[in-house]
């Protein structure tokens, strides 16, 4: 049995790595300052497991707060942050403060601290920017960021190098593509594209894609996500330490096959979605798709859950959670 800071744990991605964790005997700590993170997706573990999981409430920019938090913790998964590009351009400064400065103090606390194992940062596929769009995007491709997001989440890929190298914080940045999964906000503005497309079909509305809708990513289900974090703190430290590793499944999917793929699991045999097209958003990459060779190669990575069966289980998450819940905002 471990001991875990994760970092945003009262997020998407956090929460559903908190769930793992716990699920397999370790314990979790939890530190969130509920900006964009929700209590409720840790309410039932929580209730559950009260002697594995506990809650600070708090900001990484906080290095009082970080030091007590790090009491007694083994590892730190990293996940706080502004975690959209359309966010980032409304309020660059913003951004900056959170995914560097924050990054930085969270870095900065872990060496302080002195007997962490292994650091793992979530980082974005939005560092490499359009470069060689027509190719899957592999670690050693230049990098060319469209947007704030994109290069804070660079910046906090180089303090997981210069951790690693120059103070002996073991850290490797994972390089998310594009996760979906059960206890992803669809209410945000700045909402991902997957559950915004189920909000849509499950409330019979018209979903509004951004441009022409061939635009393709790599996504991910969350479940693929959890068990690269996992590998991340088992891999040696020799192998892993100041590496960035992509994360997503190797396949591309643009925005209309995931139309279409939603209207065969809402109405089998009634098509795809009809959807409303607005101007493209800015900052926004046309295409991208992960080399996964090298996750594979360090971590022992494979993806378990295909794009077709997580958007499966994906939808009937939501609609159950909608079904149930009242005044869900899903």
């Amino acid at each position: 049995m471990a001991s875990y800071l994760v970092t945003g744990g009262c997020g998407f991605i956090g929460s559903n790595i908190a769930h793992a964790l716990v699920g397999r005997g370790d314990t979790v700590r939890i530190l969130d300052n509920l900006s964009t993170g929700r209590e409720k997706n840790l309410a039932e573990l929580r209730a559950q497991h009260p002697r594995q999981v506990e809650l600070v409430r708090g900001d990484i920019l906080d290095p009082s707060l970080l030091d007590r938090a790090l009491v007694g913790i083994d590892y730190i998964l990293h996940l706080a942050a502004m975690p959209s590009v359309p966010w980032s351009i409304d309020r660059p400064l913003d951004c900056d403060r959170i995914n560097s400065t924050g990054t930085l103090q969270v870095f900065e606390a872990a060496r302080r601290h002195g007997r962490i194992r292994r650091v793992v940062f979530a980082a974005s596929c939005a560092a490499y920017g359009d470069l060689l769009p027509e190719q899957p995007k592999r670690e050693d491709h230049p990098c060319a960021p469209l947007s704030p997001y994109a290069v804070a989440k660079l910046t906090g890929e180089q303090y997981c190098s210069i951790y690693s190298r120059v103070y002996g914080v073991p850290a490797v940045a994972l390089r998310y593509f594009n996760i979906f999964g059960p206890r992803q906000d669809p209410a945000s503005q700045y909402a991902a594209v997957i559950p915004n497309f189920i909000r849509a079909c499950i409330k019979g509305v018209q979903p509004t894609i951004f441009g022409d809708g061939l635009q393709s990513r790599d996504f991910c289900h969350v479940d693929n996500v959890v068990q690269a974090n996992l590998l991340a703190c088992a891999a040696p430290a020799e192998r892993v330490a100041g590496r960035v590793l992509n994360i997503g499944c190797g396949e591309s999917v643009t925005l209309l096959a995931v139309l279409k793929e939603l209207g065969e699991l809402s109405k089998p045999g009634g098509g795809p979605i009809a959807a409303r097209h607005a101007e493209p958003r800015s900052g926004e990459v046309r295409h991208s798709l992960a080399d996964i060779r090298l996750a594979r190669e360090l971590l022992g990575y494979t993806p378990a859950v295909s794009f077709a069966e997580g958007l499966r289980r994906t939808f009937a998450w939501y609609k159950t959670t909608t079904a149930t819940t009242p005044g869900s905002r899903a």
